[in-house]
């Protein structure tokens, strides 16, 4: 059993596409029962789960992306009266661009082979975690099935106060209302499963019983070394260090948790990340520049056998 988690991390998602498609190059990658993703690993998610067929796309998506494709730049007064300081729907139209009709029957397939593609949101009025069944929602065949799942991965890359929420319409009770989602990452910038899942396979540890071999590859589309940089002596530098501080930790600490529960359930840790060798800074957002080279280093990396770390290296 073959398992992909790909993290969020905006622009450096270039790193995983790279990565993927590298290791499809050199042959041996496998085809995963399970992927999930986050923020810009939602993007990626997709096109990793149905295989290498689709690598085409995703390099197209990290190589060919400018910002104009992602965000249009709302006035400074946004912070004060709109919901966001720039619109996201360009994003939404790239993402149909990509994710279009043709891919709803192989995720519906894909969906009935017993794989699962698993994407993850943040319910800000519940402030729960929200895990989407992408599978699911395209074996439905319901009429909203594609622009739903297509509005699920905006959402997830929707970064708070950066981009827009996502609004959802649910009735429960017979009461409708709306449930605002944005980035996964607000809760994790990414997850495997949910711990519950296994318990009956600890069970069968517990007594000593054959559990199926499992493996996971865990992309960490980001740095887990200090990413030094001289912080501006002002709010919005001193503020927008701080947050880049705590998405930073919230990467390290989750690919410790992983660790910690692939340890626990028998299963096989793999992580990649972004070395230190990569040292070309980000100019500006969705510099494309910066993505094709970060995407070239994943993929070159890929290439000559990824040298995949068995445990995370902040681990004594």
């Amino acid at each position: 059993m073959q398992l992909l988690a790909v993290s969020g991390g905006g622009e450096n998602g270039a790193f995983g596409a790279g990565l993927l498609n590298g290791w499809s190059a050199v042959g041996n990658r496998p085809v995963f029962e399970l992927v999930t993703g986050v923020s810009t690993g939602a993007l990626t998610a997709p096109f990793a789960y149905l295989g290498s067929a689709y690598d085409a796309q995703l390099r197209t998506v990290y190589t060919e992306l400018r910002a104009s494709h992602v965000l249009e730049r709302r006035f400074l007064t946004a912070a004060l009266w709109d919901d966001a300081m720039a619109d996201n729907s360009p994003l939404f139209k790239t993402i149909s661009i990509y994710l279009n009709d043709a891919m709803l029957g192989p995720l519906a397939k894909s969906y009935d082979d017993g794989r699962l593609l698993l994407i993850g949101t943040s319910d800000l009025d519940a402030q729960q975690p929200v895990i989407w069944n992408i599978g699911a929602i395209a074996k439905s065949r319901h009429p909203r099935a594609l622009r739903t799942i297509r509005r699920i991965l905006l959402a997830s890359a929707a970064i708070p106060g950066a981009f827009p929420p996502t609004l959802f319409d649910v009735t429960v009770d017979g009461v409708a209302y709306q449930e605002m989602h944005v980035d996964g990452g607000a809760f994790a910038q990414t997850f495997l499963y949910p711990a519950a899942i296994t318990h009956r396979r600890r069970q069968l540890m517990s007594q000593g019983k054959v559990v199926t071999p499992a493996v996971a590859f865990v992309i960490r589309n980001g740095r887990l070394d200090p990413d030094w940089a001289s912080t501006e002596r002002n709010t919005l530098g001193i503020a927008a260090r701080a947050i880049s501080t705590m998405i930073a930790a919230s990467g390290i600490n989750d690919v410790i948790r992983i660790y910690n529960t692939t340890q626990r359930d028998g299963i096989d840790y793999n992580l990649a990340y972004i070395g230190s060798d990569f040292s070309q800074k980000l100019p500006a957002p969705f510099d494309q520049g910066y993505m094709r080279a970060l995407y070239n280093y994943g993929y070159q990396r890929a290439r000559r056998g990824y040298n995949w770390a068995k445990r995370p290296p902040i681990e004594s």
